[in-house]
């Protein structure tokens, strides 16, 4: 780890035609964050200085020595255009064809499939693995004589013998088999989802449809992949689930995030801002929703959200994106927020759909409102609502925001499936689950973005306590992620 750690500090200082002595950069390493602090160094930097040692930040720490920039010299690098795009592919408002026919199904899992698929092919660790050679489909492996084989299937079927060996029944476009894990196999520990697409290695009987797996792999983010330092000195600020109209928005707590973005975005180059979904509480929601209401009127409620957004900094580009609670169908991927709706808000709000994947200056960002981990929690053995950052890794891991179909998250057959995770993002981003967590997994800074609505009655029924009035905000260049709390 320290060693990947010294290589990112060594890259980011050569890219800067800057040289660090010895003693220089032992003194980078060990502080607690080494990447942020040669970036804030680096950043700090006249232009003149191509070696430093470690007195001259000492003596520059101790403020003896100018090696830095005074104020006066020193411009700030917001810049006048944002740089800001909407992936091309990811939106799905205006391309929605679904007609919730069985064709439109069969349509959509072929796409996902195929998809997930191509994801597998390209996993470097799966076509290295043995056997030698491409992956077969599921009949072929079977017609091939009990030769060892590769296969990728989406699961279909999971089970336990009664000698604990695990069954996955897994299908492709031309046949169905299952895979056995024995019980002593390193793999037996592995948790399996309906509908996931996996990569197996392994024999196949020469009688009947077992195949016995030696390996099993998902389509993943690469292994090795890393965050890779940049020049960006832009920060993106996350707010997940505004809630507003509900009678526990947290309004003394958005007013002080707003004073503090007025009085520290600009100066501290947080330009871009991310709200993904649940910004209205909605109507008719859950049982007993219109008693959680103050404003119950849905138009109003996004009147006042445009009038709050009209407070944040002119010079911070706003995303709104929608989730369960917003006007628009419940099924992902949802459109963007259309009609009426969105002409409550300025022409600078960009409107996407849920999910969506942005481009922020030359970083990808993926963000979803987070409605499956619903799912997650239900379904999967050890997730719970304590921890969404987690059940947002094995999404990373499967390559799918919602793989289990027919659950809590209703889906809708499109012809693409727009939850497969195409590109590994830079950053993940989601809420849902009003709570506060981020994570590094393997390159990817992943942020599950907290909420600004207390603890509903609802919610207390559910013996379910969020974490609200935390704003993440994550710079582009370090990748360093801050948990800004307003409680």
């Amino acid at each position: 780890m320290e060693a990947g750690m010294k290589e990112e500090v060594l890259g980011a200082v050569a890219r800067r035609n800057v040289f660090l002595s010895p003693d220089a950069l032992e003194m980078v390493m060990s502080n607690s964050d080494p990447l942020s602090f040669v970036n804030t160094v680096l950043s700090a930097l006249s232009k003149s200085a191509m070696f430093v040692s470690k007195k001259d930040i000492m003596d520059c720490i101790a403020g003896d020595k100018v090696l830095f920039e005074s104020a006066n010299e020193r411009v700030r690098k917001n810049k006048l255009v944002s740089d800001l795009a909407v992936a091309s592919g990811t939106d799905v408002t205006g391309c929605s064809t679904c007609e919730g026919k069985i064709n439109d199904f069969v349509v959509y899992f072929k796409n996902r499939f195929s998809m997930l698929s191509k994801i597998l092919r390209e996993n470097r660790d799966f076509m290295k693995s043995e056997p030698a050679g491409d992956v077969c489909s599921i009949k072929r492996a079977f017609d091939r004589g009990g030769r060892d084989a590769k296969i990728i299937g989406m699961v279909y079927e999971r089970s336990e013998t009664r000698n604990g060996h695990k069954r996955i029944v897994v299908e492709d476009e031309e046949g169905k088999c299952t895979v056995l894990i024995t019980k002593d196999s390193p793999m037996a520990s592995e948790t399996f989802t309906d509908d996931e697409v996996i990569g197996v290695c392994g024999k196949p009987s020469t009688k009947g449809d077992l195949f016995i797996a030696n390996k099993i792999f998902r389509p993943d983010v690469p292994s090795g992949r890393r965050w890779v330092p940049s020049d960006s000195s832009a920060s993106v600020a996350i707010l997940s689930d505004a809630h507003v109209g509900s009678h526990t928005f947290l309004k003394s707590q958005w007013n002080a995030m707003i004073s503090w973005l007025k009085a520290n975005a600009y100066e501290s180059e947080i330009d871009y801002l991310i709200l993904p979904g649940d910004v209205v509480d909605g109507i008719g929601i859950y049982p007993g929703h219109d008693k959680d209401l103050d404003v119950k009127d849905i138009y109003r409620q996004y009147e006042m959200l445009s009038e709050y957004l009209k407070e944040i900094p002119d010079h911070m580009k706003i995303v709104v994106q929608p989730g369960n609670h917003d006007a628009v169908r419940p099924a992902e991927p949802q459109p963007a927020l259309g009609g009426d709706f969105a002409k409550c808000f300025d022409s600078e709000v960009i409107l996407t759909s849920n999910p969506v994947s942005l481009k922020i200056e030359g970083r990808n960002i993926l963000t979803y409102h987070g409605k499956s981990i619903d799912d997650w929690v239900a379904k999967v053995s050890g997730m719970s609502y304590d921890d969404p950052a987690r059940a947002m890794k094995e999404m990373l891991v499967r390559r799918h925001l919602s793989p289990i179909y027919g659950a809590k998250n209703p889906l809708a057959p499109e012809k693409k499936d727009y939850l497969v995770i195409e590109t590994a993002p830079d950053v993940f981003i989601s809420g849902h689950v009003h709570g506060a967590a981020h994570l590094d997994y393997r390159g990817v800074k992943v942020i599950n973005a907290s909420a600004w609505q207390g603890q509903t009655e609802y919610q207390r029924s559910h013996n379910f306590s969020p974490e609200p009035a935390v704003m993440p905000v994550v710079n582009l260049g370090s990748g360093r992620v801050d948990m800004k709390r307003f409680d």
